[in-house]
């Protein structure tokens, strides 16, 4: 079974999120960079740009395919994991760690309810994985 803190909120496009007071990181879950395999560059998007939750903000380009990735929460970018630029392979070796994406101001923190909890997240993942 795939890592899954049990301190993160998840979502069914298998990105984490970490919630602190108004401000959230966001990542690709373990099992997401499994099911890529050998991750060779992330995009990611500017700070200051806005999303919605639902849109996608970036792409995750593996030896296998490139995924977009999805916005668990609309708000602001305040910050992006400029290590990802020379060292995409830190998705891989530590997703949930050095391997962050983007650090988010929450426009609307009643969308937190939205999320998926660690075991939410590992139900999903077993419905999947019998389908």
């Amino acid at each position: 079974m795939a890592n899954t803190p049990e301190e993160l909120s998840y979502t069914k496009d298998h990105e984490w999120v970490r919630v602190k007071g108004d401000s959230a990181t966001i990542g690709i879950t373990d099992h997401a960079q499994n099911q890529l395999g050998d991750v060779v560059y992330v995009e990611l998007p500017k700070v200051g740009e806005k999303f919605e939750s639902g849109e996608p903000f970036g792409s995750v380009e593996s030896v296998k395919a490139v995924s977009e990735i999805y916005m668990p929460l609309g708000g602001e970018v305040t910050e992006m994991n400029a290590a990802l630029a020379d060292s995409p392979e830190l998705v891989n070796e530590d997703p949930y760690g050095k391997g962050w994406m983007i650090e988010l101001k929450i426009a609307d923190s009643s969308e937190i309810d939205g999320l998926l909890s660690a075991a939410e997240y590992e139900d999903y993942l077993k419905e999947e994985a019998s389908e």
